[in-house]
C-alpha cells in the first residue's frame, strides 16, 4: 500500500483525438423556443464545443492543477473486489494537530471540487480550526482505477475512502460529501462510526418525510405549524427535480453501458451530458466556459473513461444501498451529524426533516448555494465546518482530542 506521487499527464496524441473528435461534431437541430426547456441550447454548444476544439488549453489547466494539488496513488485492497490503484488529493496542515478530514465527491463532480475549500480548510489561525484535507477520486472517477467486476457499490467505496484513511495514519477522522459523498460518508459514519469515523457533514441531507404512523410527531408538528417561505420554495424545487430532472438517474441506474459508448466516443456528448447538470443544478453560478471544460475534461481523460462514473447508480440500486428506514433512528448512524442547507440543492428539505438524517448536532442555512456547495459557496461550506469542529462547536475535539488550533 505504498503511495507513490502524482501528477496529471495527457498525452498528445489524446489531445489530438479529442480535437479531431470535435471538428467532427454532428449538432441537432432545435426548436426555435426551445431555452432551456429542452436541454441546453444549440448556441450554447457550438460555443462550447469550438472553444473546447480551438482556444480551450488543458495542458495549462494540467498545470494549474497538479501545481495546486498534491496528488497522489495508493493500491487499495477491496474485500472481494482485489486491488485498486486510487488516486487522491492529500494536504495537511501545517498545524500538527489539526482535524484529518475525508472529502467525498459525487456526479459529475470529482476532486476537483475540493480545490477552492482545500486552501481554506487546511489554512491555520488562532481564531478557527485547520484540517488535513483528503479528497479520494471515487473509483472509476478521475485517475482512479476502475472496479473490474459487478456488485461495487456504496458499501466498498466506504471501504476504500476508510481504509485510504487508516493508510494514511489517520486512524480517527471526519468526514464530508455532497451527493455520492453524502451516501458514502453515510455508510462510513455506519460502518466505522464510534471507533474510526467521529463525525460527519454533509451538504445534501436526505431526511425523512411528515407520515402519520412512522412519524407521527413529525406529522403532527407539520399540520399545525407552517413552513416557512423559503422551506415552501425549496419543497417546491424538490418536487420539480422529481418530475423533471431525474431521467439522466433512470438511464444511468438501469443501462449504464448503453449510454457510455456514446459518452465515451463523443466529447461533445459527454460535454451536453455533464453541462447540464452544472447550470441546473447550481444558484446561478456564474461558470466560465474554461472552466465548464477543465471540469468535463477530467471525465474525458479519466483513467478509466466516462462510462466507468455511471455505474455507481446501478450497482447502488441493485444492491440497495441506497435504502436507509428513517422509521427506524436504530439504523441510522449514532456519530454526531452537521448538515449545511442551500437554496438550489436539488432537495432541499426543512431543517425539521433533515435533523432525521441522523444524530444531528449541528445545522446551517444558507441564502445562496446549490448543489456543488464546495465550488460555488467555499467560504460558507468551509465555515460551516470550522463551526462544528472550532471552539464552542458541538464536535470539537471529537478526533483524539484534537483541536485543529494554532
Amino acid at each position: 500500500m505504498s503511495e507513490k506521487a502524482f501528477r496529471i499527464s495527457v498525452q498528445e496524441d489524446k489531445l489530438q483525438q479529442l480535437k479531431d473528435k470535435l471538428a467532427l461534431t454532428v449538432f441537432p437541430d432545435e426548436l426555435e423556443d426551445a431555452e432551456w426547456d429542452y436541454g441546453v441550447p444549440l448556441a450554447d454548444m457550438k460555443r462550447l464545443v469550438a472553444r473546447w476544439r480551438e482556444g480551450y488549453d488543458w495542458k495549462k489547466h494540467e498545470s494549474e492543477l497538479n501545481n495546486e494539488l498534491p496528488q497522489f496513488t495508493r493500491d487499495i485492497d477491496v474485500d472481494g473486489f482485489g486491488t485498486l490503484n486510487i488516486h487522491y488529493v492529500h494536504q495537511r496542515s501545517l498545524v500538527e494537530d489539526a482535524i484529518p478530514l475525508l472529502f467525498v465527491h459525487g456526479w459529475p463532480g470529482s476532486f476537483i471540487e475540493a480545490r477552492k475549500i482545500l486552501p481554506l480548510l487546511t489554512a491555520s489561525s488562532p481564531d478557527h480550526p485547520s484540517f488535513h484535507v483528503v479528497a479520494l477520486s471515487l473509483p472509476g472517477y478521475g485517475f482512479s482505477e476502475a472496479p473490474r467486476n459487478k456488485g461495487f457499490s456504496i458499501v466498498q467505496c466506504a471501504e476504500v475512502g476508510h481504509k485510504l484513511m487508516l493508510s494514511l495514519g489517520y486512524s480517527e477522522y471526519v468526514t464530508q460529501g455532497g451527493d455520492w459523498g453524502y451516501v458514502i460518508t453515510r455508510k462510513i459514519a455506519a460502518l466505522y462510526g464510534g471507533k474510526h469515523a467521529k463525525a460527519w457533514h454533509t451538504n445534501f441531507p436526505l431526511g425523512a418525510f411528515p407520515h402519520p404512523v412512522h412519524r407521527p410527531w413529525l406529522f403532527l408538528t407539520y399540520l399545525v405549524s407552517r413552513l416557512t417561505p423559503k422551506e415552501k420554495a425549496g419543497l417546491a424545487r424538490a418536487e420539480y427535480f422529481q418530475k423533471k430532472g431525474t431521467g439522466y438517474g433512470r438511464q444511468q441506474g438501469t443501462r449504464p453501458q448503453t449510454l457510455g459508448y456514446s459518452l465515451a466516443d463523443s466529447p461533445a456528448g459527454l460535454l451536453a451530458w455533464i453541462y447540464e447538470k452544472l447550470r441546473e443544478w447550481t444558484d446561478e453560478y456564474p461558470w466560465e466556459d474554461d472552466e465548464v471544460l477543465t471540469w468535463v475534461s477530467i471525465y474525458w481523460f479519466s483513467r478509466a473513461g466516462p462510462a466507468a462514473s455511471l455505474r455507481i447508480y446501478k450497482e447502488s440500486a441493485d444492491s440497495g444501498d441506497l435504502s436507509m428506514d428513517f422509521r427506524r433512528p436504530k439504523e441510522l448512524p449514532a456519530i454526531p451529524l452537521g448538515y449545511s442547507l442551500f437554496p438550489k440543492e436539488l432537495i432541499p428539505l426543512p431543517k425539521a426533516w433533515a435533523r432525521y438524517t441522523g444524530n444531528t448536532v449541528f445545522e446551517a442555512e444558507h441564502d445562496k448555494g446549490g448543489h456543488f456547495a464546495a465550488h460555488e459557496v467555499p467560504e460558507l461550506l468551509v465555515g460551516d465546518l470550522r463551526s462544528m469542529f472550532g471552539k464552542g462547536g458541538p464536535s470539537f475535539g471529537v478526533v483524539n482530542g484534537r483541536t485543529g488550533y494554532v
